[in-house]
């Protein structure tokens, strides 16, 4: 375990991809909550002509 905590937080690098890694994953998140709110958005739009 000691190997991947130095590896992840030891060096630039490592720190670098822990960052993209949660990057990618809230991005991911905010994108599935905002193409649910627009596909809503546009049933209710869709619904009412």
């Amino acid at each position: 375990m000691s190997f991947w905590l130095d590896l992840m937080f030891g060096n630039f690098i490592g720190l670098i991809s822990l960052f993209t890694i949660f990057f990618l994953i809230g991005m991911a998140v905010w994108f599935f909550a905002f193409f649910m709110k627009k596909i809503k958005e546009e049933e209710q739009a869709g619904s009412t002509k």
